[in-house]
Parts: structure tokens; sequence; C-alpha cells
């Protein structure tokens, strides 16, 4: 029993260090002599006795916050620090609803590909960068062939050229081993992908609906 209460002791201990840590220290929590002291608007103030920060914070109706803890002294900062704390948490909930999980697709192709393997292989590339991911091209090459990079880099820019207006070149062909990379990224987002097809089907829905009711009798 007094080892689990130790232990349980412990952990709390543990959890109010990393909140410690993860938050910046505010107010009357900052305990040091002195700060560089930082306006609202960023101005520098001075170095300043940390009474006098809070002094200025209480007269200003805002917090003073130590934003660089290990500068000699510690940096701290007029604002209001409840604001900010929202403000960041809005900007961070953004940009989680905006990412989008990153799909890469693989294209393998060797460098002496006739017209028609080409074109079908290219067909995989449009399709993948019309939904949205990225894809990975590949030239194996095999004996002979590695002595000829060339071929495999004409051929990577003839693609990047031919679905240029689906995607560009996100990391330019470099020798892998035996083999040539190439990674092409969708132009259009995920989002965006989509945000269209939606809109085709609700204007297909849409057309349905108008032809059923001109065919329906009254």
């Amino acid at each position: 029993m007094p080892g689990g209460l130790s232990g349980a002791r412990g952990r709390q201990t543990r959890r109010r260090r990393s909140r410690h840590i993860s938050e910046p220290r505010i107010n009357d929590r900052i305990r040091v002599p002195e700060v560089r002291l930082v306006g609202p608007n960023g101005e520098q103030v001075g170095i300043v006795r940390v009474e006098d920060a809070l002094r200025l914070a209480a007269e200003a109706d805002l917090d003073l916050v130590e934003v660089a803890p290990m500068a000699r002294p510690p940096v701290a900062k007029l604002m209001d620090y409840g604001k900010y704390k929202y403000e960041t948490a809005m900007k961070a909930r953004e940009a989680r609803k905006n990412q989008v999980n990153t799909v890469i697709k693989e294209i393998k192709l060797r460098p002496k590909i006739d017209d028609h393997d080409y074109g079908t292989k290219k067909g995989h590339v449009v399709r993948f960068l019309k939904a949205g991911d990225k894809v990975k091209v590949t030239i194996m090459f095999r004996g002979r062939e590695q002595s000829r990079p060339e071929l495999g880099f004409r051929l990577l820019q003839r693609l990047a050229e031919d679905v240029a207006e689906l995607g560009h070149v996100e990391s330019a062909p470099k020798q892998d081993g035996r083999n040539m990379v190439m990674v092409l990224g969708p132009t259009a987002k995920k989002a965006q992908v989509r945000q269209a097809k939606r809109r085709d089907a609700e204007r297909t829905q849409a057309a349905s609906d108008e032809a059923t009711l001109a065919t329906d009798p009254q």
C-alpha cells in the first residue's frame, strides 16, 4: 500500500512537471529577480525588476509571460495570455482540419519502354494525380542499362512534361542504387478533388432529376 501511494504521488509529480514544462510561466509564477521585458507590440523595454514588470502588466490589464526562460535574464512579454492560448489552439485545430493523409503511389518503368506501355503507365500517373495522390516514379535499370542513366533522366523529364497540368516535380530525378527515382506531387489537394467530385455528382443528379421530370407523364 505505501509503495502504491508513493508511485501515485510520483506520477502526479511527473504530470505537474510536464505541465510546467509545456506551458510557460506567467505572472507570479515567474520567480526571478529581473527579466528582459518585451512590450505587447514587440518593442524592447529592457531589463527590469520582475516586480516592475508585473506592475506594468497589471496596469495594462495584460499578463507577464516568460517566453525565453533559458536566457540570462529570462525574456518575458506583456500579452493577453488567454487570447494567445485560444488563437494558438484555433490555429492548431485549423491545421489538423486541413491536414490530409499523404498517399504515395508508385509506378515503375524501364528506360527503353515502348510507346504503348508508356501510355498505359502515364494513364496510371494521371489517375493518381487527379485523385490528389503523390506518385513515386521509378526507372529500373538492368545490365548494361546502368551505364546509360541519361535514358532514365530523359524518360522522367518526358513524363513530368506530359502531366504538367496535373502535377509538379516535388523531388527531382536522382539515382538510387540501380534505380532512378522522381516524385510528382498533385497540383490539386485532396480536399479540392473531393469538392470537385461532389459538385460533379450533384450536377449529374440534378441532370438525372430533370430528365426524369421531363419524361414522367403528368
